[in-house]
């Protein structure tokens, strides 16, 4: 097992309930979402399961990426992009309600974006960026995160021997996991990954699909793709969104094999999208 880095004791109510909770981790209720007065989502309501895999898959402009960022708050950042209606929580607490540390919730939910992006830094100093922003000064814990984080990461033995070269020094495949090291460096409970392997070569996009099956077995891991094999290879549960509607959402091989909805069976076959 390994060691755990301690953080600094946080305010925020965003904290695990134990093992006793039974309902989804997170719980979207009846959401709807603009951006100005263009509306792109339309009452959604979800479950999503804790140490799970789930899929948001549909054409592009659905709002996968949208519901996606509004599980960390990230639609904060955009003027004029609001919830309308409905609530998005995270154990039993509203997100959005006023008191809720943003800067702890993106901790506790982090987020691997489409395009790898790491910081001018070196590989160290990017896993170890998030530990020094919350107060960690002690190099013996910075170097235990750095290392487990890597590991976990599946890149501690490409790198071990190169931590002070830069993350922009790897190839793609690697700063993409770097990335994901970035954000299990500060212990989060929920990973947001939006189309994480959609610029990477098959080989690449394999290690990070095996990478993602082993971290489900810690964490709770959302992932927006366009690509239906890899959600059928990594997911456990899958959304079908069409035009900011979710059409249906089951078991992924459920939804694979045998889908309720004749749009989500048209999406799967390639009808459309």
């Amino acid at each position: 097992m390994v060691s755990v880095v301690e953080m600094p004791e946080k305010t925020s109510q965003i904290t695990a309930s134990g093992p006793e909770v039974r309902r989804g981790l997170i719980e979207i209720k009846q959401l709807d979402f603009a951006y100005g007065d263009h509306q792109v989502l339309h009452d959604v309501t979800l479950s999503i399961a804790p140490r799970a895999v789930t899929a948001f898959i549909g054409p592009s402009g659905c709002g996968k990426t949208t519901l996606l960022r509004c599980l960390n708050r990230m639609n904060d950042l955009i003027d004029g992009a609001r919830i309308t209606r409905g609530s998005v929580e995270i154990e039993g607490i509203d997100i959005n309600a006023p008191g809720v540390d943003v800067v702890d919730l993106r901790r506790r939910v982090g987020m691997v974006f489409q395009k790898s992006n790491p910081f001018p830094k070196s590989i160290y100093d990017n896993v170890a960026y998030g530990l020094r922003i919350a107060g960690i000064t002690k190099r013996t814990l910075i170097d235990e995160a750095v290392e487990r984080s890597l590991r976990s990461a599946a890149l501690w033995d490409e790198v071990k021997d190169r931590l002070h070269v830069s993350g922009y020094g790897i190839s793609g495949g690697q700063q993409q996991r770097l990335c994901i090291a970035r954000a299990l460096a500060v212990e989060p409970e929920i990973i947001l990954m939006d189309e994480p392997c959609s610029a990477l070569d098959p080989i690449a996009t394999a290690k990070v699909e095996e990478l993602i099956r082993q971290l489900k077995q810690q964490y709770t891991i959302v992932i927006v793709t366009h690509n239906m094999q890899q959600a059928g290879r990594c997911s456990d549960h899958t959304a079908f969104f069409y035009l900011g509607r979710l059409i249906e959402f089951d078991g992924t091989a459920k939804i694979f094999s045998n889908p309720r909805q004749r749009q989500t069976e048209e999406y799967i076959t390639g009808r459309f999208g």
